[in-house]
């Protein structure tokens, strides 16, 4: 989809603390083997602070650097993939309530990975619709812990990390445009996060931690390797094609591709060899350093890119998607100028 007219005011990540890998290896908790492949040199983590507290403050510091208020913001999407902070309760208005105290739509987007693409493109449609003429907050949050999630084995491949990011998009203008958006779905993946387990009446009612690895080889123990590899690379590849398309851009021509924050033989495999992506055009050096956001890695990449100054105006930022689902996305924004608040940080 062709877009026009929508803009990006404002970013901001929320990472409270860091631990490095070479200390979880020394510790045991994590696998000498998963920091061998996957190339990290630290993953964020929250000590004490909730998903929901690391989102409202994500938030605000978008906010702020959008000069959004209660009274801009039409829509509110939170995308998240783990437990909030509280049960049965809405995080969405959580976040609204400490950061907007306005009456607008707030809804939470439970999309796994792709969810931050997802909300992007919800939001987009909302604003071109016509049923906001100010700003939609996008925010993201998780906070991947014990007992029900063990960052560095539940899914070997990818150390997850905790943390938020926050996107204010906007019909009134920013510092970078949207060009274009693509978004697809391909259920028959579904069963690669779940595998064989019956469902239960409780969360983590069956196994404890959540273990990726199983549930993918129940999954490829029935269908193949090839097939499932063969999907996967397809649904990759028709954000990637549509949205490029609707920008009028080839990939090789982007300054700046934001992956998902994988390991490096996973980034490797699924992005780099298929695709022809140059590591030095992604935010490799920013996400070895802070691990797998859920949600939120394309926001916080996108938002890296502009404080550290390496994003400068004119640059074509590719933001890449892929949620357990199956769901992919691809967004291409253009950086019209580097907005006050990132100047005040040195330019490489």
């Amino acid at each position: 989809m062709r877009v026009e007219d929508i803009y990006i005011r404002g970013t901001s990540v929320r990472l409270p603390s860091v631990v490095t890998v070479a200390d979880a290896v020394a510790s045991g908790a994590c696998p000498p083997r998963v920091a061998s492949s996957t190339g990290l040199v630290s993953v964020a983590y929250s000590p004490g602070e909730s998903a929901a507290e690391m989102g409202a403050a994500a938030a605000r510091t978008a906010l702020d650097r959008a000069g959004s208020g209660g009274g801009d913001v039409d829509l509110l999407l939170h995308a998240d993939t783990y437990h909030q902070g509280q049960d049965l309760w809405p995080v969405a208005s959580y976040i609204q309530r400490e950061t907007l105290g306005n009456t607008c739509q707030a809804v939470e987007i439970r999309q796994m990975s792709n969810g931050g693409l997802a909300a992007l493109d919800l939001a987009t449609a909302y604003l071109t619709a016509g049923h906001g003429r100010g700003d939609a907050l996008l925010t993201t949050a998780d906070r991947f812990c014990e007992p029900g999630i063990d960052r560095w084995r539940t899914d070997p491949g990818t150390p997850y990390a905790d943390g938020a990011s926050a996107l204010v998009l906007s019909r009134r203008g920013g510092f970078a445009r949207l060009v274009s958006l693509a978004t697809y779905a391909d259920p028959e993946l579904e069963p690669l996060h779940r595998g064989d387990e019956p469902f239960g009446p409780a969360p983590f009612s069956q196994r404890i931690p959540v273990d990726f690895e199983e549930a993918k080889r129940a999954f490829i123990g029935r269908v193949g390797m090839s097939y499932a590899i063969t999907r996967a690379h397809n649904g990759q590849q028709t954000v990637l094609k549509e949205a490029l398309a609707d920008a009028g851009l080839e990939l090789a021509d982007a300054e700046w591709v934001v992956l998902p924050h994988f390991g490096r033989r996973r980034l490797q495999s699924i992005f780099y060899q298929p695709f022809g992506i140059d590591p030095e055009r992604t935010t490799w050096d920013f996400s070895r350093t802070v691990g797998h956001l859920g949600a939120g890695d394309q926001f916080a990449g996108l938002d890296h890119l502009l404080v550290s100054g390496k994003a400068r105006p004119g640059d074509r930022c590719v933001l890449v998607s892929v949620g357990a689902g199956y769901s992919w996305g691809c967004a291409v924004l253009e950086i019209l100028h580097r907005p006050d608040w990132a100047a005040g940080h040195p330019a490489p």
